[in-house]
């Protein structure tokens, strides 16, 4: 007996020793997991020597959409404390090895050169450096090292050059993001990783360069898809439809390649996709009833693709569907009344199509509509009256369109209460310009205190509008009224009130006789159009003292008799034509673009200012009694397009120095006292077309010269002093 326990003790003491010892070792591992001290040196050793590496920078991380939460993760990395309860850092419980790094928004700066001591993690699983910048550093070979990794997310951190072969080495990669670098794919390396990385379910190459990628070797992506990327990458040639029949595929996005063509599948399309964005794609051809297949699409894009002809009735199957966008395609047909079926609809952008007939009143049903532009179509009928209950609606553009009679909407006069209350909560964009819209402007608009935008421009609007209905209005920032020409805008200079947000009012042909007094008070107008009207009067430094960031500014074709300062030092665009302007021109400031201040009764020089432009490109003073000689410094700005003196009293030569970079494009000096010859260096205007120096006193031999203008069309030389013969073996063929 005791022999047999003697045999069983030899027999089972090794065995007892050693599971003591992995007893004892799994005490002291927990002990020490709890305590704190869990992480592996070296990789400790690695991450110190990376932060040494990068340095942190505030602007690193700015570019990315998250900046307000980024924050410096390795200010944490400490020398002697453990790795593993560092920001950003994540250990193996057992072996105390880093499996986890995020060091996105993180505001690094520096580059990750090839010996970087990052490549010593060898047992990582998930990488994220994302939203940083790593000053265009190339991208490694050494990340195919990393063969555990399943997530790998190097987005917005300015990695540049090839995306090396040996990432095709990740054969465990989930989730892949080299989005928004300067990285480039090519053919070879694109096909190896796309045949290795067979459980890859997000794969995100926004704006990779894959110029030199076969749009056909997507054939090969993982059939375990979820998402699929390729914003911006220049691919060309045919999308592949089998990437359309992938089984789990829920997000794919294609926009912005413009070279990239395909069509829908016509038979045998369900799929579970539930974003799916084709914009700025050559993608043609009609949509399918397949489409009405895809039951689960939450998103659909669209735009400023090839499409074509009708809308399928299977497409309002859709239930789905929170934003639709057919913006810019050749749509053509009635909107069916069964888009009432798309309830969960809050973006409906059907812009620029050749879409026709009553739009049908279907927005009863669809309540969560925010944003709605029906806008650049062939809409006729009356508005949709169910439109102006959406008590969520932000933005509503029906311009460009044969819309007719707010009447039959009880849309004149005013609103019904309901609909003014629905309206007024939520209503920032206004837009019914050109459409055939009659009668008055109803009041209920003016309760719209969320408004932003309003354009009602280009109809048959009519009535009086007292401007002082705007005053509550406090949000507005455009202004669009022009072009109702049975439309009298009444202004009542004794009513003071303040837009304090006012941008841009455009009130061209709107029978308005008096200046409107808020617009004094305006410091925040950029754009402002009161041309085609008849405002009498001077513009005063009064009127204009606070336009101080005012870009454009057109009060031509009114009966102003005076314009006393130039409102602003930033202004490009100056348009003063037929008024009754009289004295001498103001001094325009150095920014000025484009001005123009034909037909008035303006007399003295062009002063000096006109020689101090950053860059012209526009000037008309024909029609004046302006005198002295032409600046020669007009010859010399070579974006000027327009130079028109004509009808003036100039005197003098006309001006010596045009310079080869020269772009102008018409020479109008008709009708001063000019003397002297042409001068040749006109020779190097090449784009010059129009040419009109009749009716001065230049003495010259006829310019045969003109020959070597190759856009030249219209040359007038008419009373002058020319001599000499015309006909000339150079010119028989080329003068107009």
């Amino acid at each position: 007996m005791w022999g047999s326990l003697l045999w069983y003790l030899v027999q089972f003491l090794p065995f007892c020793i050693s599971y003591l010892q992995v007893v004892s070792s799994s005490s002291s591992l927990n002990s020490s997991f709890q305590s704190g001290k869990l992480c592996s040196s070296q990789d400790s050793f690695a991450l110190l020597h990376f932060k040494n590496t990068i340095s942190i920078n505030t602007s690193a991380s700015s570019h990315c959409n998250n900046y307000a939460v980024s924050y410096p993760k390795t200010h944490s990395w400490k020398q002697g404390s453990d790795c593993c309860s560092w920001d950003g850092v994540t250990c193996d419980r057992f072996t105390g090895h880093v499996t986890a790094l995020d060091l996105s928004s993180s505001r690094l700066l520096g580059t990750v050169e090839v010996n970087s001591s990052l490549f010593l993690l060898r047992n990582l699983k998930k990488l994220n450096l994302a939203c940083n910048d790593f000053q265009g550093s190339r991208m490694s070979s050494k990340f195919g090292q990393f063969t555990y990794l399943t997530h790998l997310n190097l987005s917005s951190s300015s990695f540049s050059g090839l995306v090396p072969v040996e990432i095709s080495q990740l054969s465990k990669l989930l989730s892949v993001d080299f989005s928004n670098n300067t990285l480039k794919l090519e053919q070879p390396n694109f096909v190896k990783f796309l045949q290795n990385i067979t459980e890859v379910r997000d794969l995100v190459l926004d704006f990779v360069d894959m110029s030199l990628v076969a749009p056909g070797s997507l054939v090969n992506l993982s059939s375990s898809l979820i998402s699929l990327s390729l914003r911006h990458n220049y691919l060309q040639g045919e999308f592949p439809n089998e990437v359309l029949h992938l089984p789990f595929l829920q997000k794919l996005i294609l926009s912005e390649n413009i070279g990239l063509t395909g069509t829908f599948p016509v038979s045998n399309w369900s799929s579970p996709l539930r974003l799916f964005n084709l914009s700025f794609t050559s993608f043609s051809g009609k949509l399918p009833d397949t489409i009405g297949n895809l039951l689960n699409l939450n998103v659909l894009d669209l735009a400023f693709c090839n499409f074509e002809g009708p809308v399928p009735a299977s497409f309002w199957n859709l239930t789905q569907i929170t934003s639709l966008v057919l913006t810019s395609n050749h749509f053509t047909g009635q909107i069916s009344a069964s888009l009432s079926n798309l309830v969960q609809l809050t973006d409906l952008y059907l812009r620029h199509n050749m879409f026709s007939g009553q739009f049908p009143d279907v927005f009863r049903n669809l309540r969560k509509v925010k944003y709605l532009d029906l806008s650049q179509n062939n809409f006729s009928g009356q508005l949709p009256l169910s439109a102006f209950n959406l008590t969520q609606l932000s933005s509503l553009d029906f311009s460009d369109n044969q819309l007719v009679g707010l009447g039959y909407n009880n849309f004149t006069g005013s609103l019904d209460q309901s609909q003014s209350q629905a309206l007024a909560g939520s209503l920032k964009y206004f837009l019914l310009g050109h459409n055939e819209i009659q009668g008055p402007i109803p009041n209920s608009i003016f309760k719209l205190v969320n408004l932003t935008f309003l354009d009602l421009s280009s109809n048959n609007l009519s009535g009086v509008l007292n401007i002082d209905m705007f005053s509550k209005l406090k949000n507005l920032k455009s202004v669009y009224l022009s072009h109702n020409n049975l439309l009298s805008l009444a202004s009542h200079n004794n009513v003071s009130f303040r837009l304090p947000k006012l941008e841009d009012f455009r009130c061209s042909s709107c029978n308005i006789t008096e200046f409107p007094s808020f617009l004094k008070a305006s410091e925040n107008l950029k754009f402002l159009d009161l041309s085609n009207n008849s405002i009498p009067g001077r513009i005063t430094r009064a009127e204009s003292k606070l336009w101080l960031n005012l870009f454009h500014l057109n009060l031509s074709t009114n009966l102003l008799t005076s314009f006393e300062q130039i409102p602003s030092m930033s202004l490009g665009h100056l348009d003063l034509h037929s008024n009754l302007l009289e004295g001498p021109l103001v001094p325009l400031p150095p920014t000025i673009w484009c001005f123009s201040a034909a037909n008035n009764k303006l007399t003295g020089e062009i002063p000096p200012s006109f020689c101090e432009f950053n860059s012209v490109g526009y000037i008309d003073l024909s029609n004046n009694r302006l005198t002295g000689m032409i600046p020669q410094c007009l010859a010399s700005y070579g974006e000027l397009s327009v130079l028109d003196l004509r009808l003036n009293n100039f005197y003098g030569s006309i001006p010596q120095t045009f310079s080869r970079s020269y772009r102008l494009a018409s020479l109008n000096l008709n009708g001063n006292q000019l003397e002297g010859p042409l001068p040749p260096s006109l020779a190097n205007c090449s784009s010059l077309q129009v040419l009109n120096v009749g009716n001065n006193r230049i003495e010259d031999g006829f310019p045969h010269w003109l020959a070597t203008l190759p856009d030249l069309q219209i040359l007038i030389l008419r009373s002058n002093r020319f001599h000499g013969p015309i006909d000339d073996s150079q010119t028989r063929n080329s003068l107009p």
